[in-house]
C-alpha cells in the first residue's frame, strides 16, 4: 500500500465519527510533538470540520495537547470581512479555538476581504502562500510546511478545500494558494490550497457523513481524475485516511470497507 491509497474507517453515525476523529486528532498531536517539539494542523471548515472541533472542545483529553506549541492553518476561507460568522475562522474560534491557550502568533487565518489587500483575492492568496512559505522548513516540499494533519471536508460534489469539478483553481499546478472565484456554493469569491500544497502534508484527512455525501464518496473513491473529482486527488506523503459515518459509505463496494469499521 503506497501512502496515496487510501484507508478507510466507517463510523456508526456522524456523531461517533465527530468522537473518534477528534480522539485521534488529539493522539497524533500529541505524538507530533513528542517528536519534534510541535505540530502543525489545516483545519476545515463545513458541518463535518466543525462538529470535529466541537467534539475536541468536549473531551478531558484535549488538554494533552501542548496548545502553546501547535501551528494552526485553514485549507481554504469564504473571501468575506474578518468577524463575518460564515467564515471558517471565526467558526472554528467558536467551535474550539476561543476555549483553548493557543499562541495568536501560530494561528493562521487566511486574509479577509477588508484587510490589507482589499478585495483583490489574488493578492490576499499570494500573501498567505508567502506566510506558508516563510514556515516551511528547507526540507519542505513546495515552500509549504509538512503539516502534521490536513483536514479536509468533501463535498456533495466531490470538492475538497474550495477546489470545485472543473474550475481552475483544482488544474493548478505552480502556485500553492489560489484565489477562487465563481465558486458553485455561496460566498462564490473564496482562498484555498491548491493540491500540490494539500499533497505536501504528512497526513491528509478526508472527512464525510450523511447521505449527501455517499455519491461523491464513492465517485472519488473509484479513481476518477481530479479534475472530475477534486477529492481523489487529495492525499498525504504518509497517509491518506478517509474518516467516515455509514450513511456517507452506503454507496461504496463492499471490498472497500475496512474490517475494523466501527
Amino acid at each position: 500500500m503506497t501512502a496515496a491509497t487510501p484507508q478507510l474507517v466507517v463510523h456508526r453515525d456522524k456523531e461517533l465519527m465527530a468522537q473518534a476523529a477528534a480522539a485521534r486528532l488529539i493522539t497524533r498531536i500529541v505524538d507530533a510533538q513528542a517528536a519534534r517539539g510541535a505540530a502543525s494542523v489545516v483545519l476545515t471548515g463545513g458541518r463535518n470540520g466543525n462538529a470535529l472541533l466541537a467534539a475536541i472542545a468536549a473531551s478531558p483529553a484535549r488538554d494533552a495537547i501542548d496548545w502553546a506549541r501547535l501551528d494552526l492553518w485553514w485549507g481554504d476561507e469564504r473571501f468575506l470581512a474578518s468577524g463575518d460568522p460564515d467564515r471558517n475562522a471565526v467558526q472554528a474560534r467558536a467551535e474550539l479555538l476561543d476555549a483553548v491557550p493557543l499562541d495568536p502568533a501560530r494561528v493562521h487565518e487566511m486574509p479577509a476581504s477588508d484587510g490589507v489587500d482589499g478585495s483583490d483575492v489574488d493578492a490576499a492568496a499570494a500573501r498567505y502562500a508567502e506566510e506558508l512559505a516563510k514556515a516551511a522548513g528547507p526540507a519542505d516540499r513546495l515552500r509549504v510546511p509538512a503539516f502534521d494533519v490536513l483536514l479536509l471536508g468533501v463535498g456533495p460534489d466531490t470538492h475538497v478545500a474550495s477546489l470545485f469539478p472543473e474550475h481552475p483553481g483544482v488544474r493548478e499546478t505552480e502556485l500553492t494558494v489560489v484565489g477562487v472565484r465563481g465558486a458553485p456554493k455561496p460566498p462564490p469569491t473564496r482562498i484555498s490550497l491548491t493540491l500540490p500544497a494539500i499533497r505536501a502534508a504528512r497526513e491528509v484527512w478526508l472527512l464525510a457523513a450523511g447521505e449527501d455525501k455517499a455519491d461523491a464518496v464513492a465517485l472519488a473513491l473509484s479513481g476518477p481524475g481530479e479534475l472530475q473529482a477534486p477529492a481523489s486527488g487529495a492525499h498525504g506523503t504518509g497517509r491518506t485516511l478517509w474518516l467516515l459515518d455509514r450513511a456517507a459509505a452506503d454507496r461504496l463496494p463492499p471490498q472497500l470497507y475496512p474490517p475494523a469499521s466501527a
